[in-house]
């Protein structure tokens, strides 16, 4: 009699069979023709990609990790699972019903590299399409570029077949973007030091009274992953920053700074505050410290001392004289070792392997909290 099995079962018994698929087959006396490469597929992502489902049974890191194991190509993949995100209404700060920027327009960026291919594609102040990850495949596909922004990336969304929508809130972000409003009064134009105080301060209090979750202020998912035959991608995709200036893009939709993938030595992405990410091209340094032969963990570290030291306006610092920002990266080499890494203690992050989903808590560079 046959019996139904756990999706955690399937998932073993795929990635066994892909990985007995990928060994070559040894012949008595004769040399095997290809080197196996001893690498156990893993999917790692930001925490929020083993949180939200949009209404299935798997959450992003799941669904890629099942892909990986039954042969899909990595970036396809890793696409396929972040789309869950992009597609959740109630995940807040990717995709539909992200956190608008101070319009009140829902603007997307997202990045993604293949690391076999040597390929990149992007897309920045993307409106009206709620997979931006997937267009930025398309960039990736179809053209001779790796970034395209604005009007002219959704002028390619929509030659491309993807539906344009007019609007991607939900009544969740109107109303967090309604509140934002009231409580900063842009109908006056205030100098430049006092309409940055204001509207920071506004976001830190909507965060403090549960208005806005604190991963939405930045709300972002990185996701990257390797197959058994050692094949590296990776994918980045946001609202970005809550309330930004229209037109504003952060470090997701930039090759080096949210996601940058070296198919010979590993894969790093990143959420948190991105114009920090930006000013060093953090995921970049990151990959070249793992080509120096650093682990995951202390190449990371690397990139939040890093950032701490180029950290020195004082509106950016808190009382203690450090950041006053959250910054995670989420790192894997070509050896299927992973960390993730944040400039406090307490973040997450998410991977999936043959043992299943799990959330672990990230390393982090500072103890206590960024508003300290």
């Amino acid at each position: 009699m046959s019996r139904s099995i756990s999706r955690r079962e399937f998932v073993r018994a795929t990635t066994a069979a892909t990985l007995a698929a990928a060994s070559p087959r040894i012949v008595a006396g004769q040399a095997p023709a290809v080197k196996p490469s001893g690498v156990k597929p893993l999917v790692v992502s930001s925490g929020n990609g083993n949180r939200y489902k949009n209404g299935g049974t798997m959450t992003c890191v799941e669904k890629a990790f099942s892909m990986i194991t039954q042969g899909s190509d990595v970036l396809d993949a890793l696409v396929a699972g972040v789309n869950l995100n992009e597609l959740d209404p109630t995940e807040g700060g990717v995709g539909y019903g992200g956190t608008p920027n101070a319009d009140g327009i829902v603007q997307l960026d997202a990045s993604c590299m293949h690391g076999p291919k040597k390929r990149a594609g992007g897309v920045a102040g993307l409106e009206g399409v709620r997979t931006p990850s997937l267009v930025a495949k398309a960039v990736l596909e179809h053209t001779d570029h790796h970034l395209l922004v604005g009007k002219g990336a959704q002028d390619f969304a929509r030659n491309m077949g993807f539906k344009i929508e007019d609007d991607l809130n939900t009544e969740q972000s109107r109303q967090r973007w309604l509140e934002w409003k009231r409580r900063t009064d842009p109908g006056h134009y205030l100098d430049p030091a006092k309409r940055e105080r204001a509207g920071s301060q506004a976001r830190l209090d909507m965060i403090r009274e549960g208005w806005l979750d604190v991963e939405h202020a930045w709300g972002t998912i990185n996701c990257d992953g390797i197959n058994p035959k050692g094949e590296i991608c990776g994918v980045t995709t946001t609202s970005g920053l809550a309330f930004k200036i229209p037109g504003r893009a952060g470090d997701s939709p930039i090759l080096g700074a949210g996601l940058y993938v070296d198919g010979d030595v590993g894969a790093a992405g990143s959420t948190g505050r991105g114009e920090a990410n930006l000013y060093g091209l953090c995921s970049y340094l990151i990959v070249e410290e793992m080509r120096r032969g650093k682990s995951p963990k202390d190449a990371g570290m690397e990139a939040l001392r890093r950032i701490k030291a180029n950290t020195v306006e004082k509106r950016l610092l808190n009382p203690k004289g450090l950041p006053n920002f959250g910054i995670s990266f989420y790192i894997l080499n070509a050896k299927g070792e992973h960390a993730g890494v944040s400039m406090y203690a307490g973040s997450s992050y998410a991977i999936c392997t043959e043992k299943g989903a799990e959330t672990l808590q990230c390393d982090g560079l500072l103890e206590g909290r960024a508003t300290d």
